[in-house]
């Protein structure tokens, strides 16, 4: 079974959970690609907000409503893909290099929903994780992130520096805080269990849905 038809069996798995006139957050990437179609074909009244670019233009050529993100404050949903998925629920995200925004709705939704294909799980977190950072001071910043390495692709929407942390990821809550401390740092790949609800994993054409934690209410 190709990969392909696992992230599309996983993403509309997930569009199942969308009801008419939620606030639903869009996520980035080639998972999510496959969700826009799945939700635009149920024909619901939803208010949108896209992590990226990219996802904004595919929602509103589907006929999605996508608004700013300054005109919501929460959402009822938002669903997104993952780059890793380890056994106890953390994660890393930020391949295609929009974890920034990626993290601010996932920490916005009452539910935050991840959807990926059977090839995204993994015994433990391995390096790389995706940073965003600064470009002031950003010699200084990579030396106090040291092994990092710069990401040969464009800025974030919001003009940060891509880049890679390649150290050791064996304590995941004290690399986050770590990483988050670090002054220059805008945001990191690391996305802790408490923060999704759900995970959706499709084996070929089966669905794995986990549930991790209550939504928020």
């Amino acid at each position: 079974m190709s990969v392909e038809h696992e992230k599309q069996r996983a993403a509309e798995a997930a569009a199942e959970l969308v009801e008419d006139g939620m606030t639903v957050g869009l996520g980035t990437g080639s998972t999510v690609a496959h969700l826009l179609p799945a939700l635009a074909r149920r024909g619901l009244s939803l208010r949108c907000v896209a992590t990226s670019p990219r996802t904004e233009e595919a929602a509103l050529t589907l006929g999605l409503r996508v608004e700013p993100f300054g005109s919501i404050d929460r959402f009822d949903i938002a669903i997104d893909g993952a780059d890793q998925i380890a056994p106890d629920g953390w994660l890393v995200k930020g391949g295609g290099a929009a974890h920034t925004r990626e993290k601010i709705v996932a920490a916005a939704a009452d539910r935050f929903v991840v959807i990926a294909d059977s090839g995204k799980r993994v015994t433990a977190l391995h390096p790389p994780v995706p940073l965003e950072l600064l470009e002031f001071g950003l010699a200084a910043t990579m030396r106090l992130l040291h092994p990092v390495s710069l990401r040969d692709v464009p800025r974030s929407p919001d003009g940060g520096v891509i880049a890679d942390y390649h150290g050791a990821v064996d304590d995941l809550a004290g690399l986050a805080a770590l990483l988050s401390a670090t002054p220059g740092v805008v945001e990191h790949g690391l996305f802790p269990p408490a923060m999704v609800a759900d995970v959706f994993v499709a084996h070929g054409d089966s669905v794995q849905h986990d549930h991790h934690v209550e939504p928020r209410t």
